[in-house]
């Protein structure tokens, strides 16, 4: 006969993310911090938080740049997904709030950074599903007569950008093969940007598995991305992965990258490595040269335009 738990006893934990609590409570090990939105003193980009679903609390912060409201031409949207292993951070996030408060400044784009709901509380796919429900909203300011005059007023919808790092990626990707199948909904989706991805692998996950009841291992192509028969319908013109040669999850998006290539996808796809950084180096260094120099290129791609190609 098995012991009895007693209440407030953690009955499952992974260090350094969460433990779980009988009670169904989840203590967050990472990622609680939050800054507020507003104007950020540096770039001077003007950002406010906008809730989507009332009942689930998806929502997204919206990044608008300073030159936006003097230019007559309509801005590159961009869609965010932050990183943290399905199950911690948030938008919120002091490191993620001022990582794209200077991607908002450099591209001079919108962004959308999306607020999906967390695992294991929210079981993934949940986190999927609300990542697209953030899309859709973003994409039913099309015609210019969606709830949100920021996007109405200033956003191109032929030129859009979905972009993550980590499990945001991940999402990023899933995001994108969605809409490959399903349509847009009047977006033009120019171009992704995945940052460390994470990619199953061949190897037991136990996060995953926990995280994702209905995980089957590897005929599950959300999570191994890499062995999906349909990637080459990934319709994405353009695509910049970056990996760091000490990250934990190198090999996963150097699998996707190579997966892609051979997969027939007619797009264009390049690969930036990192020699001695590790895994997000850019959110937790954001001063050293190396982030300085990830954040160039990733603005450059999002100002690399059709018309500027």
């Amino acid at each position: 006969m098995e012991p009895s738990i007693k209440p407030g006893e953690v009955v499952r934990e992974f260090p350094h993310l969460f433990r779980a609590y009988k009670d169904g409570s989840v203590e967050r090990l990472l990622g609680t911090e939050t800054t507020p939105a507003g104007t950020d003193p540096t770039t001077a980009v003007e950002s406010k938080d906008v809730t989507i679903n009332p009942q689930t609390n998806v929502a997204v912060r919206l990044y608008l740049p300073s030159n936006a409201s003097s230019s007559s031409e309509k801005l590159p949207i961009l869609v965010y997904i932050h990183g943290g292993a399905f199950c911690v951070c948030t938008p919120f996030n002091p490191a993620y709030h001022n990582h794209l408060n200077t991607v908002c400044a450099g591209a001079s784009v919108i962004v959308a950074s999306v607020h999906y709901r967390l695992a294991p509380e929210h079981p993934l796919p949940a986190g999927y599903n609300d990542t697209w429900e953030a899309f859709l909203w973003v994409a039913s300011h099309a015609a210019g007569s969606g709830p949100e005059p920021w996007l109405n007023a200033h956003g191109d919808p032929k030129n859009v950008f979905i972009a993550g790092d980590s499990a945001g990626g991940n999402i990023a990707h899933n995001v994108a093969m969605r809409g490959s199948a399903e349509g847009f909904s009047g977006l033009n989706l120019q171009g992704m940007v995945l940052l460390h991805p994470f990619f199953g692998n061949d190897k037991k996950d136990e996060l995953v598995e926990y995280l994702y009841p209905t995980y089957e291992g590897p005929s599950n192509m959300m999570i191994h991305a890499p062995l999906d028969p349909k990637l080459s319908d990934l319709a994405c013109p353009r695509l910049l992965i970056f990996v760091s040669e000490k990250d934990f999850l190198r090999d996963r998006g150097i699998s996707y990258y190579e997966a892609l290539k051979k997969s027939g996808w007619k797009g264009e796809v390049e690969k930036v490595e990192f020699p001695g950084e590790d895994h997000v180096f850019h959110l937790l260094q954001p001063s050293k040269q190396n982030s300085l120099d990830l954040v160039k290129q990733f603005v450059a791609f999002l100002k690399q335009t059709p018309s500027s190609r």
